[in-house]
Parts: structure tokens; sequence; C-alpha cells
């Protein structure tokens, strides 16, 4: 059995792509028979543009599945940035694959592209297709460009990606519950299989270490983008708690980052620090110095859907979390994430007020049965189990 998976992050990437994706070969490793074969056509390494990491363009990463890296153009995550790193994306995968054969193409996508690459691949193969599909990429587009002379051509356009895409799926897993509206109107049958915990996060011990600070820290890691919104709140809320012991810690980059930067320079906030990507032993070093993390989704109809990865990573640190969402993500926290301060997203006032009361204890939280049910490793293994059984021939 030959397996294609089409995924624009991998391993040594920093994005939640690249860890499911990572972990999805890690577990069909062991599954694949001796005649079975797996390819994955990703990309070189290319969240951000302030982190950079080693990588091959070919690696072969078990005797049975080779890894191939698509060279992209530079970019700092704008929206044409985005077009054209994809476009070089679909243009090699397109001749990678060219001259071979097979019996299965699995594509993983947050921004639809992957998925219609999939589609794309699987029709000319004539392979069955297995979606996995991350986010709802025109709905957020629809709320995030606002110019109508954009927006309603491009939503045009990217109704009929869905519609070839999505028509084609044998099957489409989603990682959010909240999607599950969206696909029934497809014939493809639903699996859930969402993000998990990895399990450098499982078995390192979080309790806190201090360091050089006496303040309370509020910690955010990821993207910083559009999506998350962090422009909105954390300059606000940073200038209304300036007079306490509340310090915020930003790591990451993104679209947004520069917005976010002109915002606190406006403001003059000072309990601010914004740092750039860093690999997970140093990330793990700054959760452990921190009191909370901290989690935000924009005020978008279409984020009520998500379910944000970065919830299975802070809840596995047994820190308590803060966070601005609402829709499905804010139902799941409520039913399965003890030590969670919940606020409505942009609303700076109410964040800030609910930190004067200091209603959130900064002791660890007991998440041991959310740990043990969402360890992505035995996600993982189901999904693999499921993809292997229902289309080995």
């Amino acid at each position: 059995m030959n397996i294609l998976l089409l995924t624009f992050y991998f391993e040594p990437d920093l994005c939640a792509g690249s860890f499911r994706n990572t972990a999805l070969v890690e577990a069909l490793s062991p599954k694949l028979k001796k005649n079975d074969h797996l390819d994955v056509v990703t990309t070189m390494p290319n969240r951000y543009s302030t982190y950079k990491a080693e990588a091959s363009e070919f690696e072969k990463y078990a005797s049975n599945i080779n890894i191939y890296r698509s060279e992209l153009p530079e970019h700092k995550s704008g929206f044409f940035d985005q077009i054209n790193s994809f476009r070089a994306y679909y243009s090699s995968a397109i001749k990678q694959v060219k001259d071979k054969e097979y019996d299965l193409v699995i594509a993983s996508s947050s921004r639809l592209f992957t998925a219609f690459l999939g589609a794309r691949v699987s029709s000319n193969k004539k392979a069955p297709l297995f979606l996995d599909m991350r986010d709802l990429f025109r709905e957020n587009m629809q709320e995030i460009i606002k110019n109508p002379v954009i927006s309603y051509p491009l939503d045009i356009f990217l109704r009929f990606i869905e519609h070839y895409t999505f028509k084609r799926a044998d099957q489409i897993n989603i990682v959010s519950e909240g999607f599950r509206d969206f696909f029934e109107k497809y014939e493809a049958p639903i699996s859930f299989y969402p993000n998990g915990i990895d399990d450098v996060f499982l078995e390192n011990n979080f309790k806190k270490n201090t360091g050089n600070h006496s303040n309370r820290i509020i910690t955010y890691a990821g993207n910083i983008g559009d999506g998350q919104g962090l422009h909105k709140v954390i300059p606000q809320t940073a200038k209304l708690l300036q007079d306490t012991d509340y310090e915020f810690r930003i790591i990451g980059d993104g679209g947004t980052r520069k917005l976010l930067k002109e915002e606190l320079d406006d403001l003059k906030v000072s309990n601010v620090e914004l740092i750039d990507p860093v690999d997970r032993d140093t990330l793990l070093k700054y959760y452990k110095e921190t009191d909370y993390l901290f989690l935000h989704l924009n005020d978008y109809d279409a984020f009520k859907k998500v379910l944000p990865s970065k919830i299975f990573e802070y809840a596995a640190t047994g820190k308590p979390i803060i966070a601005g969402v609402g829709g499905y993500a804010k139902e799941f926290l409520e039913k399965h994430v003890k030590g969670t301060l919940l606020f409505e997203p942009c609303n700076a006032a109410e964040l800030a007020d609910e930190l004067k009361k200091n209603t959130l204890s900064e002791e660890a939280v007991d998440r041991k049965g959310f740990n043990n049910k969402y360890a992505r490793s035995s996600i993982m293994n189901e999904l693999a189990e499921n993809i292997l059984e229902s289309y080995r021939k």
C-alpha cells in the first residue's frame, strides 16, 4: 500500500500542524507492513521569519517512509506572502508526485488549499482521499477581509474550491466538534480526532520556578495573527494593570505582531515583554516560570466553532489558564479543563477587573484525567488505525 501525506507543516517547524502531522507519521510508522510505503510531501521550516530551523529537502524517516520538503520564498506571514508560499508548495508537490502511484492520499489542511491539493492529486491518481480538516478557511476569510471588492469575489472562488474538494473526499476528519454542522452537507463520513497533548508536556514537571521574577507572570505562546487578536486585548489590559504586579509575556510571531507592538508603544505599556519564537526546550522553561497561561481568539463568529490546539498544551502544565474565547472552545474549557478563567473575547476591561479581584488560584490544577484522555500519541494511534483499516486492500 502506497500512501501520500500532504501537509504544509512538518517537523522541525513550530506550529500545531507540524506537531499533529509529525505525530501522525510516528503513529503510522510501526503499523505499516513490509510492502507498505509512505511519502510525506511538505515544506522547509517556514512558519516564522524570526525562527530558523535546520532541515533537509529529503529525509529518510524510516526504511519505508520518505520526507520531501519544498523550498519556499521568504515571507513574513502576510496574506499575499502566504499565497505565494502555497503556490510554490503546490507546484513543487505536483512535480514530486507526478510519476508515482498511490493507493491513498491524506491531506491535513488548515487553510483549505492543502486539502484542494489533495483532491487534485487523488483525482489524478484515482486514489481515495482522507481529509484532516483543522480550520474553516472560507468562513474565517469572510470575517477577516472586510473590503467587499475583495471579499465577495474571493468568497465565490473559495466556495468553488470547497465544493470541489469536499465532494472529492472519501472521509473527513475534524479537530473540533464545532465543525460538524459545516461538513455534514457533504456525503463523506465524518470522524472526530482532535489535537492533543504531546509527550514532552506530559513528561515534564511544571512546578513554579520563579527564577529572578517576583511579579505574577501571564504567558502567551504561539502565533500572533488576526485570528488571535492579541492587539485588541493585551495592550489595553496591560495598561489597566500597569500599577499591579502582573506582567505579560508574549512569545511568538505572526502577521499582527507589528500591530501589537505599535499598540503597546502608543499606550506606553511597560508590563509586556515580546519574545521571538523559541524551541520547545526553551518554551518549557518559560512555562515553568509563569503563573498563568493566556489564550485568546478574535471576536469573529467563525472562531466560535474552533477548538484551539493550545488548550491541550496549556492544560497539561497544570497551570491556571486565562481564556478569552466563545462558542465551542468556551464550552469545552468549562466542561473539561479545571482552573480556567473565562472572559469575553477582546474585553480588556472585564479581564482586568477579574485579575484585580484575583479570583483565579495560582496553585497547580490536577488535570490527570484530562491528560490521559487527550494524550496526542493515543489520539494519533487511533486515527492511524482508522485510516489503515478503512483503506487497506
